[in-house]
């Protein structure tokens, strides 16, 4: 038999604070007299289980069938241990308990046993919580290892971090087969040394040390290897101070590229030369990947772009929620009277995200002659990463958001892929760029030579545009509904006598303080354009 929760009869301040502390943790409370069928389930518990008082289970009586098949074996013998009179005095266990609804949820379970004189146990109490989202969390970080390995093993570079002393931590299968191993576990702990002559990992692990002091990468070195037994190679070499989270130095990382054969052509013969100059090239731009790993996204600084009668105002705010972060954005500078303003959110967070932004981000780089482009500019991102992301084996994809503002034509040109719509403001009111299916094309990855199709509107018609991720509208008030376009329209139509940089903190304000909890639970990053007319053009 279960009670739900109740305030005690004895009004006593301790009980009072149980009863908040139990609240406020969200766990919910049982006690069971062993050996007897009945239960006390407290309120939550039952909220959990989804059931009644009087349909509500018995967790610990056999044959413990509300207890997920693969977890019952360990959840009967940990109930086990406790109940034996020389058995520990705590039960923790972690399992899958059946619901009402016929779901499975994941509860943390911990009691406390009650022995008499002789040990034996007569009752035991304790709390239950749900750890669901925990799980799901750890299942989902679990995944993400497992593509960041796929994705770094699959990368026709060597790839490797090293601690403080220079001793490796970390290796790409393309290193461990460099240095003529079978695994790349077999080069955790080991150093140069253990390799290459003194002369050259020496030279090596001074130049990592000044990396760490300086904090200063050091780009395209070429180094020649002598080995132990007497060889020597050349590699085109790229390495970085490797920072944590709190900003201390751990140790260094890199990536290198066989280039034996280049060196020893240009050697051989000078009029080779030519040749091993596009080879390094080739080499520089798939090195590109892993530079821009722990790069900062873009910064406060931004290109002018002015035709004399008007000009262009950007203005960003950027707000990840963890370290390595899947929203950036870039505004390019096209020509003196035009410019580019791409906005992108990779799918998930973490290690695999903030690859994919390195990769767009080189590819961004080759497109930039394309970039008057908005539909040619697009193409070319999706092409290039869906290229990449199928010789990788890695299902992933980045939504995405570009216009061209050209002051001479009059014209703000766009294209979307798969991305929310930018919001423009002018003196026709409020309104939503490419806010229908019919003119977005699919994320970025997912289908190569993919179709994305542009759309134009006057620059008579927008002052601003506002470019946004979809943290923004999928930060939800107390009852679970997500901000959404409708909101965030109305809020950018109340900006109108507001500056660009008064604009964008109101947005963010707006939506902290709608949001539960006041805080977003997703990247959010924002990119603000303003036309402002030149004092001669106006006295005009």
């Amino acid at each position: 038999m279960s009670h739900p929760d109740g305030a005690s009869g004895s009004g006593s301040d301790e009980a009072e604070r149980l009863v908040l502390a139990l609240r406020a943790s969200n766990e919910g409370i049982w006690d069971w007299w062993i050996g007897k069928p009945d239960i006390y389930y407290s309120r939550r518990i039952l909220e959990f289980l989804e059931c009644g008082i009087s349909n509500a289970p018995n967790l610990f009586l056999e044959p413990h069938e509300n207890i997920h098949p693969e977890d019952r074996e360990r959840f009967a013998l940990a109930l086990k241990n406790v109940l034996h009179p020389a058995g520990p005095e705590l039960l923790a266990i972690d399992c899958r308990v059946k619901t009402g609804s016929d779901h499975w949820r994941w509860l943390r379970v911990r009691g406390t046993v009650v022995r008499s004189r002789e040990g034996h146990a007569k009752r035991i109490a304790g709390s239950m919580i749900d750890i669901s989202l925990r799980k799901q969390a750890e299942a989902q970080i679990e995944e993400e290892r497992h593509l960041l390995r796929m994705l770094i093993d699959h990368v026709p570079l060597q790839v490797y971090f090293k601690d403080r002393q220079s001793r490796f931590v970390l290796a790409n299968r393309q290193m461990a087969d460099w240095m003529g191993l079978q695994d790349p576990s077999e080069l955790t702990g080991k150093h140069d040394r253990d390799f290459f002559a003194q002369e050259h990992w020496q030279q090596a692990a001074e130049d990592e040390q000044q990396i760490m002091e300086s904090r200063e990468a050091v780009n395209e070195k070429v180094e020649k290897e002598t080995w132990r037994g007497g060889d020597d190679t050349w590699v085109l070499t790229s390495k970085f101070p490797w920072v944590d989270s709190n900003g201390e130095v751990r140790g260094t990382f890199g990536v290198s590229s066989d280039v034996t054969e280049l060196v020893t052509a240009k050697q051989e013969a000078t009029d080779l030369a030519a040749e091993l100059q596009v080879r390094n090239q080739a080499y520089e731009e798939e090195l590109q990947l892993a530079r821009e790993i722990q790069q900062a996204l873009a910064g406060s600084t931004f290109p002018e772009v002015c035709d004399g009668a008007s000009a262009l105002s950007f203005g960003a705010r950027y707000l990840p929620i963890s370290g390595m972060a899947g929203d950036f954005f870039e505004v390019l500078r096209i020509s003196n009277d035009k410019a580019g303003m791409l906005i992108c959110d990779v799918m998930g967070h973490g290690v695999r995200s903030a690859l994919v932004v390195a990769m767009l981000r080189g590819l961004l780089e080759k497109q930039r002659r394309s970039a008057g482009d908005p539909t040619a500019f697009l193409t070319g991102l999706n092409n290039g990463l869906a290229a990449i992301l199928e010789r990788a084996g890695a299902t992933m994809f980045a939504t995405a958001f570009y216009a061209v503002v050209d002051l001479s034509a009059g014209t703000l040109t766009y294209a979307c892929a798969g991305h929310p719509g930018a919001v423009a403001t002018g003196p026709g009111g409020v309104r939503q760029l490419a806010a229908t299916r019919k003119e977005k094309g699919p994320g970025l990855g997912l289908i190569a030579k993919a179709e994305y199709p542009s759309g134009t509107v006057s620059l008579t018609e927008v002052t601003r545009l506002l470019m946004f991720t979809d943290g923004i509208l999928e930060a939800e008030n107390h009852e679970g509904e997500p901000f959404l376009e409708k909101r965030l329209m109305e809020t950018a139509a109340e900006c109108s006598k507001e500056s660009l940089e008064g604009m964008l903190d109101l947005v963010l304000s707006r939506v902290l303080q709608y949001s539960d909890g006041h805080h977003f639970d997703d990247d959010v990053c924002l990119l603000g354009m303003e036309l402002v007319r030149q004092p001669s053009a106006v006295s005009g």
